[in-house]
């Protein structure tokens, strides 16, 4: 009993620290949506994260209150999200500071290859929705990948793998990230309420003055952050925003002891809450897509194609056809120990939107109907991209003993500094 306990632990463990654990959970909490939105729950899961408000604050006098009422899918998209957001924004500044994005020299390649990954799928998407106006709100959706979820289809074959693909992934994933949070903010954000935002001003002035004096308390910063998210909120930018400003002012070291590193220490606490938490719950809350009444003419719908084959075909597109420019010019290095086959893959593995294409078509658009072809385009375009690129690292052979190491990705980032 007692062996049998202790072999179980340390399955649970190895799963755990795997780099594929949060993509797998991501996709079990996905696939367990599906199945209650089809079944004789579907009322139910609805009602839940739809129909019931759920309030913080408190209602003051006239227009101006301080009081925050949303249902709990709302809740989890603007507020749970803004924490992802937030680990995402120390993830980059890491990067810009001192990792793959510090040098010109490392960003040439997988910036390029993400601009293409980026503009192309936005293209298909154009080309079937642009006679329907109303549509082309959703043009970003296919834009988008999902770093979580990418990292763990890499995983399951990260022994066929260099680490060089793991770190232009990577990158690549970081430099889109970053490309949809401007999007974001430049296209997704209603009326604006300048009070708001002059009060979130306010507080992030409060937030560089903790910084340039060196306060490294995580504390101050996150209650300080929490009044920022609520400004933000108030003000009709998108909440979620105010996770990465906040975590641009979180300092990268203490100047007077080096070795402690605020930055990097939050987002390696934040990132098992994220991995295993916000992000499952988010695809539970979202990926539930009833197929009622639904007949085969969805498939056909110009946002369910536009946004299926932008992530599947306009993704590998983009994305690879910059990756071959770049190196057969000679501007850039082929990523050392990558063949050709590997590269293609992570163009594959681009495609998968999911987390950031359903939160951004959720941005969109509002109308239930849209959001069903939305669901269907991101999850076909998604599990095709994710299934093409596993068969086809499965098919590279094992790394040898010579080969790099088996180091994980946030190991393969320290190693850029």
């Amino acid at each position: 009993m007692k062996k049998s306990y202790q072999n179980t632990k340390h399955y649970l463990t190895t799963f755990f620290d795997s780099e594929a654990a949060g993509g797998i959970m991501l996709v079990l909490a996905s696939i367990f949506a599906l199945i209650l939105a089809n079944s004789s729950l579907a009322g139910t899961y609805n009602y839940f994260f739809n129909q019931i408000d759920f309030r913080i604050g408190f209602s003051g006098p006239g227009e101006y209150d301080f009081l925050l009422q949303k249902p709990l899918l709302l809740w989890i998209n603007d507020g749970l999200m803004a924490v992802f957001f937030f680990m995402i924004g120390l993830e980059i500044k890491q990067e810009i500071m001192e990792g793959s994005l510090s040098r010109p020299s490392k960003i040439v390649l997988p910036g390029l290859a993400a601009i293409g990954g980026m503009v192309v799928p936005a293209l298909i998407y154009y080309a079937f929705n642009m006679n329907t106006p109303a549509h082309l709100d959703g043009w970003a959706i296919p834009t988008a990948t999902d770093i979580a979820f990418a990292l763990g289809i890499l995983g399951l074959v990260s022994s066929r793998v260099p680490v060089s693909i793991k770190v232009l992934l990577t990158t690549i994933a970081v430099i889109d990230d970053l490309g949809a949070i401007i999007i974001i903010a430049l296209f997704y954000s209603h009326s604006i309420v300048i009070e708001a935002l002059y009060l979130g001003a306010g507080v992030v002035f409060l937030l560089f003055l903790l910084n340039v004096n060196n306060v490294t308390n995580k504390a101050p910063y996150i209650l300080l952050g929490l009044v920022v998210w609520a400004a933000v909120l108030k003000s009709g930018v998108h909440a979620t925003l105010a996770g990465v400003l906040v975590a641009f002012f979180i300092p990268m070291y203490n100047k007077d002891n080096r070795s402690e590193k605020p930055c990097e220490d939050l987002a390696h606490e934040l990132h098992p809450w994220v991995a295993f938490l916000i992000l499952p719950l988010f695809g539970f809350a979202n990926a539930g897509v009833s197929f009622k009444g639904m007949d085969t003419s969805i498939l056909f719908d110009p946002v369910t194609l536009g946004i299926a084959l932008g992530l599947f075909a306009g993704k590998q597109l983009g994305v690879f056809t910059v990756l071959f420019a770049v190196i057969k010019l000679g501007l850039s290095p082929r990523p050392e120990g990558a063949s050709w086959k590997q590269l293609y893959a992570v163009s594959l593995l681009c495609g998968i939107g999911f987390t950031m294409s359903l939160f951004i078509g959720g941005l969109a658009f509002y109308s239930r109907e849209l959001q069903v072809a939305i669901r269907l385009g991101v999850l076909i375009g998604s599990f095709a991209s994710a299934t093409l690129a596993y068969a086809l690292l499965r098919s590279c052979p094992l790394r040898t003993a010579n080969d790099a190491s088996d180091e994980p990705v946030e190991i393969v980032k320290e190693g850029l500094k």
